[in-house]
Order: C-alpha cells, then sequence, then structure tokens
C-alpha cells in the first residue's frame, strides 16, 4: 500500500514550464507546499533554450534572470545576398541551470524525480510506484497533446556542443545562416560561442514533416565545422528537437485531447511561439500569471489556464496566417528568400515579431511589396487553411 502525499500545489512535469511555475510559485508564494514529479532523473532534459530580450518583459525578468548562462548584445544573421548585425540581447540559459536553481529553491522532498506517473486529476496524480499526490489544484506539463488536431509544418533540428582545438574568433551569436546548401525545406545552422574554444552549432530545417535523420545531421554540421576551420576536439554534448509550427487547427479540440477538467501549461496548452516553435516566452508569462491567482484549486486552475492559453491562441492569428503562406504558398527549396526579405526590415519591427508583439503597420509592412510567394496561390491557401 503506498503512500498519499498532501500538497498544495502539484506540478506534473519537470520541463521547463513546470520548473518555471515551481520558481514563480515559490517566489511569490513560499507559503505554499509545491511539489514537481517527473520521471527522468533530474529536471529540464538536455536542452539549451535562447531567447532575444524583448520576448520577456521587463517586469518578468526576475523569473529567468537566475537562469541564464550565457547572454550577448546583437546577433548576426547570412543569406546568400544578405549579412546583417542586429541590435538586441539574446541569451541562452541550459536544462543543468534550471535543475541547479528548482533544486536550490525547493525543499529537497518537493522535486520528485524518477517517479512515473501514471493518471492525472485535478486534485490527484497517482504514481507507478503506489504513491499518489493530493493536491489541492494540479498543473500538467507533461508535453503536447494530439498535435494531429492542429495544422503543422515543422521547425527540427539536431545541436551539438563543440569542443574545440582554437579559438573559433566568434564575437557573438549568429541566430540564422542559410548561406548552406537549402535541404529538406528551409535549412539554416546556428552558433552560440559559448567561450573563445566552445561552439554549440545547431543545423535546423522549417520543414513539412517531422522525420529527423541525426546521423546525417550530424555529419553536416562536421562539414560546417570544418569549412569554417574550426578543429573539433569534441562533441561535448548534443541534442534533437522537433517542433511544431502552426498553421491553423481546432484549439478547443487540441485541448480536450488531454483532459478538460486538468489545468495545463507549456506545449500541452498548445503554448508556443507560432512562427518558431520556441515556448520559452509563453512558459515565462504563465508561470508568473499562475502565481499571482489568488485561487489555486484544481478547478479554478483548469478555468484559467484554458482562457490564459486560448487568448494566446488568437493572439497567434497573423502569425499562423504567414506560416500558412510560407508552407502552403511558397516553394520549400524557395523559403529562405521569405526569410531573407524578413530581414531587410526595420530591426525594431523584427525584434517585436519575435515577441509576439506585431503592431498594425507592422503587420502591414510585412505583408507589403513585392510578395515572396505568388499571390493567386497565396490567396488559395488563406481561404483554405483555419488560421484565425
Amino acid at each position: 500500500m503506498g503512500r498519499t502525499i498532501p500538497c498544495d500545489v502539484a506540478i506534473v512535469g519537470g520541463g521547463l514550464s513546470g520548473g518555471l511555475i515551481a520558481l514563480a510559485l515559490r517566489a511569490r508564494r513560499p507559503d505554499l507546499d509545491v511539489r514537481i514529479v517527473d520521471a527522468a532523473p533530474a529536471l529540464g532534459g538536455d536542452h539549451v533554450w535562447s531567447f532575444f530580450g524583448s520576448d520577456v518583459a521587463d517586469a518578468d525578468r526576475w523569473l529567468v534572470a537566475p537562469l541564464v548562462v550565457h547572454a550577448w548584445r546583437g546577433y548576426d544573421v547570412a543569406f546568400p545576398s544578405l549579412t546583417r548585425r542586429i541590435d538586441a540581447t539574446y541569451y541562452s540559459l541550459t536544462s543543468e541551470r534550471l535543475d541547479a536553481v528548482v533544486r536550490a529553491a525547493l525543499p529537497a522532498d518537493a522535486v520528485m524525480l524518477g517517479r512515473q506517473v501514471l493518471d492525472v486529476s485535478a486534485t490527484a496524480v497517482t504514481l507507478a510506484d503506489g504513491d499518489a499526490i493530493a493536491a489541492k489544484g494540479v498543473i500538467d506539463c507533461r508535453g503536447p497533446g494530439d498535435l494531429s488536431l492542429l495544422d503543422l509544418g515543422w521547425q527540427k533540428f539536431v545541436g551539438q556542443e563543440l569542443a574545440l582545438a582554437d579559438p573559433h574568433g566568434a564575437d557573438g551569436p549568429t541566430v540564422m545562416d542559410a548561406t548552406v546548401a537549402q535541404i529538406d525545406g528551409y535549412r539554416f545552422v546556428y552558433c552560440l560561442p559559448f567561450a573563445e574554444d566552445r561552439m554549440f552549432v545547431e543545423d535546423t530545417y522549417y520543414s513539412d514533416t517531422p522525420a529527423l535523420d541525426g546521423a546525417a545531421i550530424g555529419g553536416r554540421i562536421a562539414d560546417y565545422a570544418a569549412a569554417r576551420g574550426w578543429r573539433v576536439d569534441a562533441v561535448v554534448r548534443g541534442e534533437a528537437g522537433v517542433l511544431p509550427i502552426t498553421l491553423g487547427g481546432d484549439f478547443e479540440g487540441y485541448w480536450r485531447s488531454s483532459g478538460t477538467d486538468v489545468a495545463k501549461a507549456g506545449m500541452r496548452a498548445g503554448l508556443f511561439q507560432p512562427a518558431t516553435g520556441y515556448s520559452l516566452p509563453d512558459a515565462v508569462r504563465m508561470a508568473i500569471a499562475i502565481a499571482d491567482e489568488t485561487d489555486l484549486s484544481g478547478a479554478a486552475l483548469a478555468r484559467f489556464t484554458h482562457a490564459h492559453a486560448r487568448a494566446a491562441w488568437r493572439r497567434g492569428g497573423f502569425y499562423r496566417m504567414l506560416n500558412a503562406m510560407m508552407f502552403r504558398a511558397g516553394d520549400p527549396a524557395e523559403r529562405w528568400r521569405i526569410i531573407e526579405r524578413f530581414y531587410r526590415l526595420d530591426p525594431m519591427l523584427i525584434t517585436r515579431f519575435y515577441a509576439g508583439r506585431s503592431s498594425l503597420r507592422d503587420k502591414a509592412r510585412i505583408l507589403t511589396g513585392k510578395p515572396p510567394v505568388p499571390v493567386a496561390r497565396a490567396i488559395r491557401v488563406l481561404r483554405t487553411t483555419a488560421w484565425r
């Protein structure tokens, strides 16, 4: 017979979203007994998360600041006929730092790792080892629901942290290098200088399919490093991922696919930037919003998180429309032209775009001028895609 573990809030899933909620609740509501449970041996998996400074509001920066391990002023982009440096701050954090910061903030028994979850309700979590958590409120952060209910393209990648024999000479990150061969849709390489002899290199594809050939992409990373004269001593760590790029779909159906009466956050709530698939900015906003709520009962949390996620979905309509035009109206091999054209625009427009705060003038500017996709095909796609 297992134990029943009581608490105020149980967070199921120890990834970025769950970790941020735990930190926000600990900071804003230190009186609460908060538990975070995951089957893995550490929080956060094995990831590098990055974000532009403008992605997180100044008032919310306190939550993510302790997690940042690298920061730069300015980043580069490169295309066949455009090379440009954008004057903006850029930050990276790692799963190792998330794990350390959450463990330091919470009591030791509040971080319940290596615990397989069998079932979740609004007020209870059933564990495979026979124990159960009885909570006033439960938040499910275990990853996506049924993605087949959304109309999607994919951003997929393999990343490697390379230990180099010599200094690489880079003075900042390259967020997009699209001068590489275009394969499987829009391809670019992403480089973060973690130290003078450490470079994180990620080979990324905006593709029509989620299939990921890790071995082939790893070979392309090696070729990319060699072409830049970087002698690689070792691959220190690696990661791979497939992120959804939303073109449209049934938000309410997606929400129901993982239960209707349980609070959700992160990918499970559909909270990711439509144009990039990145979840960090939305995870910060959701974590602080939850911590500022007075009623953290299971039913109240379910209503609140649904309303929060639904509002975010509505705000994302413009970006889903752009995604539909890129993935459905354009030639996959020519997608780089759409992104190159975008990066010729005003830097503040670019900054607001990634933050999901494009103004009406920004939207008009993005849509006007010589179209990067055939107009008739774009109109046909918009008429047949549920991007709103």
